[in-house]
């Protein structure tokens, strides 16, 4: 679950945003493969490809910030429908991700932590996958001025989870030279994988808070 090395003063805390901050958006998925009758997983690898790559996938192009929601929109529909005979929406998707909306709700109690540590002097960041059409939908859940002193927006910066490099630059824009003083909280394991792979203190929580803080209080109290 963790990288759980604590020999060392960490500077940065960066996190995701959408299974972190909420429920995870994959959630979502399993509905829509109940919806079709599909194996788990199947309509997920329509709607987004190999997630744990960065391909031309008409998802991945849409966080990198190339094409636009209606241009991706059509290219899995085309997908869905030559490759598995399948019409897969992303609207159905989103429609999935407003029916659960409850469950979806801003976690509070991670915005009160955040809020906390850096009163104490902590660098804090985020590092998402998002599309340029909901940019400002995220960052109106939140106060991200308030929180945040850096946010790396794949679909502004034209990079996205895992490859490394997105997380270079959250480094470079914190001013640490490397990972070894950072922190990196994601729902998603390849996306942490990475963030350990470059020395980052990673944290994987894919079902709630409560993995998170067992972990990060002994870190920060090291």
């Amino acid at each position: 679950m963790m990288d759980a090395r604590t020999d060392r003063q960490l500077q940065a805390l960066f996190f995701d945003f959408g299974g972190v901050f909420t429920a995870s958006p994959f959630t979502a998925v399993n509905e829509l493969d109940r919806q079709f009758g599909t194996p788990p997983g199947k309509v997920g690898g329509i709607l987004f490809g190999p997630y744990h790559e960065d391909t031309d996938h008409p998802w991945h192009c849409l966080e990198r910030g190339e094409i636009s929601l209606e241009q991706a929109r059509e290219g899995i529909l085309q997908l869905g429908r030559k490759q598995h005979g399948l019409e897969v929406d992303i609207f159905q998707l989103f429609q999935c991700m407003a029916g659960e909306s409850r469950d979806n709700a801003l976690r509070q109690e991670l915005v009160e932590r955040v809020r906390a540590l850096k009163g104490k002097g902590y660098g804090t960041g985020i590092i998402t996958n998002n599309i340029k059409e909901f940019s400002q939908g995220w960052r109106s859940l939140l106060p991200v001025e308030e929180l945040f002193d850096w946010v790396v927006d794949s679909s502004e910066v034209g990079m996205r989870k895992p490859r490394p490099e997105i997380y270079q630059l959250a480094l470079e824009r914190s001013g640490l030279s490397s990972g070894s003083e950072a922190l990196f909280v994601d729902d998603f394991l390849p996306n942490v994988e990475t963030a350990r792979e470059l020395g980052m203190v990673g944290i994987h929580v894919p079902d709630g808070l409560d993995p998170l803080f067992e972990v990060l209080d002994p870190l920060l109290q090291s």
